[in-house]
């Protein structure tokens, strides 16, 4: 067994097809094929179920797939030590829900100093995003305070304030009451929040309507679809053109800290290490700004 046919069966079983592994990979579908009959007959065991759509995993091939996450995780960590020379180069993979509006500013500060570095982001919900740092999917990933799993080490980036927005003025709950809620998908940590408040306001929620972009759920509430729960910074622009209203709700629901999070028992190679240290470095500078903005 080599560790190109496990490469090559996880991302088969990621993309659901032979068609679409090979173009991942930039193979021929007739090795990825190959390679996949060539593991079976080695485990003496079929991985997947083919049907005319696709391939789905047996219950085999569940199995194996996760030992080869952990195999492949481990020889790449490998890599990595055996080769440090303590300058940041190859790979960072990183996650981050999509409301982190400083987030450029990390990633733009890395990117100058560390040009040797691969840098590339996928964005998701809390949950999801510590499912894949924990499974080895990703070096690190920006999610919002809560259930941290205790597998992670946890670094704070920023402070943010949650605020209600709506295409229009309100005064109290009642305005607001009746009015769908635009969100993002379960596992979203200003959706569990906002869940909290209304829970203990005792209110039903009409429609909750979910999307998968922050822009997407912007554009709506201003054309009057319903409102939402989203940290301010993300809409001053908005507020400042009266395009939408912001109401505030109490500490206990809308100070939400943004951190950073990574496998606790994963080799601290120079790469993340680097990047841990530009994060610590803009959250000194981002806590003194939230601090003045509260204060004045």
């Amino acid at each position: 067994m080599e560790f190109k046919d496990l490469e090559i069966f996880q991302m088969v079983a990621e993309k659901g097809t032979i068609t679409a592994a090979a173009k991942e990979l930039r193979y021929v579908q007739s090795n990825i094929t190959s390679r996949i009959q060539k593991l079976e007959n080695e485990l003496k065991t079929p991985l997947f179920n083919r049907h005319n759509r696709g391939m789905i995993l047996t219950p085999e091939g569940k199995r194996l797939l996760v030992y080869s996450e952990k195999i492949l995780s481990l020889t790449n960590e490998m890599r990595k030590v055996v080769q440090n020379d303590k300058e940041p180069s190859g790979k960072l993979e990183i996650g981050s829900v999509e409301t982190v509006i400083k987030l450029p500013i990390i990633l733009s500060r890395y990117n100058k100093k560390y040009k040797q570095v691969d840098l590339s982001l996928l964005t998701g919900v809390t949950e999801r995003l510590q499912f894949r740092v924990l499974n080895h999917q990703l070096d690190g990933a920006f999610i919002s305070e809560g259930n941290v799993h205790p597998d992670l080490a946890v670094h704070e980036v920023l402070e943010e304030e949650l605020v209600l927005l709506s295409d229009k003025p309100f005064q109290s709950i009642e305005d607001i009451k009746d009015e769908p809620i635009l969100c993002f998908r379960k596992g979203c940590g200003y959706r569990a929040r906002l869940e909290l408040w209304l829970e203990d306001e005792q209110i039903t929620p009409t429609k909750m309507m979910e999307f998968g972009t922050l822009e997407t759920i912007l554009g709506s509430v201003a054309a009057g679809l319903g409102i939402t729960f989203v940290p301010k910074s993300t809409v001053l622009h908005l507020i400042n053109q009266g395009s939408v209203y912001c109401y505030h709700l109490p500490p206990k629901y809308s100070r939400i800290k943004t951190i950073f999070v990574r496998r606790a028992d994963s080799y601290l190679t120079p790469t993340i290490d680097k990047f841990i240290q530009i994060i610590e470095e803009f959250h000194e500078e981002a806590s003194a700004q939230f601090q003045n903005s509260t204060q004045s």
